[in-house]
């Protein structure tokens, strides 16, 4: 029989454990079963939160810069760079994690840090950028991540609006001609696995703005405000898919910035060099920290899922909970997953005791596929 190639291509469990350290964990319970199995890891993301961890696992220079944060204070945010590429992460700059516990500012949180971080990418030479989006806590529009690469966004007195998709309620005038003028030559991609529009019933505020602080009338007030902002730089572009990813930060870079949306996990198994490693193996194994609804749209497994299945080669997954029937999974090309809540079904200690876990799960696994 040939020897198996086991391809490790899982995202994060988000709260307990990197896609790296999924990756390992995965590879010591094959290895515990199967002690001469070939394992090859390649820890993927969607644009979200992990992205730049990918980039760097899979051999991209890991970059710090210090931006501004989404309440204005200075934060510490990394991107990656490979020969002229780059891969930036919003919430690197602008994500939820740079909020103190319980702390949402909903109206007035900007994403000027993005636009720094993409202002560090060019100066480091990038031509190619990979603009993961998503994680954020702000709901601006892009607009400061356009003002901090140049744009002027000024009142009826001609003086700055405020900070943030409330200080957009203000605008009477926006001015692009500033510009940096070397985003012209860059191949900006936004990555994303979001496809909602900026405004409306499917907009930015509707549907991500509760988790970033958002209360009923703060919604009502940020989509008039970003549709007040969307009519003065180009109503088209507010309807495009990606437009409503990470607050409107997407349609910031699609009117503005010239970008291309493509799905996120798309991108990065581009980016990442996932069909030469997928070349190699007879078995790939994905996952995430929950398997549900969600990931049948563009998420992590999904993505790794349907370049296997095209490949003809075999897909199984990990996960910390699953929430799919056996029909959804094959429908996705997953022939079979194994949750770590069964063996724990406290889904605190589950969380807690993850990577032991997730060894003993990569054990059966290997048991049911490599033996």
């Amino acid at each position: 029989m040939e020897t198996a190639r086991v391809l490790v291509a899982a995202d994060k469990f988000k709260g307990s454990l990197t896609a790296v350290q999924v990756a390992e964990r995965v590879t010591a319970g094959l290895r515990r079963v199967v002690p001469g199995v070939r394992v090859e890891t390649l820890p993927v993301a969607d644009g979200g939160d992990g992205t730049v961890a990918a980039a760097v696992a899979a051999g991209f220079e890991r970059r710090e810069v210090r931006v501004t944060g989404p309440l204005g204070d200075p934060v510490t945010a990394a991107y990656a760079l490979r020969d002229t590429t780059a891969v930036v992460e919003m919430a690197e700059a602008s994500g939820l994690q740079h909020l103190p516990a319980g702390v949402f500012a909903p109206l007035t949180a900007t994403t000027f840090g993005s636009g720094e971080l993409l202002a560090a990418a060019l100066d480091a030479g990038a031509r190619t950028i990979v603009f993961g989006v998503g994680g954020s806590a702000t709901t601006d529009g892009g607009a400061g991540m356009l003002a901090a690469l140049g744009a002027r966004f000024l009142d009826a007195d001609g003086k700055p609006v405020g900070p943030g998709g409330g200080g957009l309620a203000d605008l009477a005038e926006a001015d692009l001609s500033g510009l940096d003028p070397r985003m012209a030559g860059v191949d900006l991609i936004l990555a994303s696995d979001v496809n909602n529009p900026l405004t409306g019933p499917k907009g930015a505020p509707e549907v991500y703005g509760r988790q970033k602080g958002a209360t009923e009338d703060d919604i009502v007030t940020l989509d008039a405000a970003l549709a007040h902002y969307a009519s003065i730089l180009g109503p088209d572009h507010a309807r495009l898919p990606g437009a409503g990813a990470a607050g409107g930060v997407g349609y910031g870079a699609l009117v503005a910035l010239g970008a291309r949306f493509r799905p996120g996990i798309e991108v990065m198994l581009d980016v990442l060099g996932f069909a030469p490693a997928l070349a190699r193996a007879t078995l790939v194994i994905t996952g995430e920290g929950s398997l549900d609804e969600q990931t049948l749209h563009g998420k992590a497994p999904a993505g790794v899922a349907a370049a296997a299945r095209a490949a003809g080669v075999e897909v199984v997954a990990v996960c910390g909970r699953l929430a799919l029937p056996p029909e959804a999974l094959a429908g996705a090309g997953i022939s079979r997953a194994y949750a770590l809540t069964d063996l724990e079904p406290d889904p605190a200690l589950s969380m807690a005791q993850a990577g032991p876990l997730l060894e003993r799960a990569s054990e059966a696994l290997a048991r049911d596929f490599l033996r």
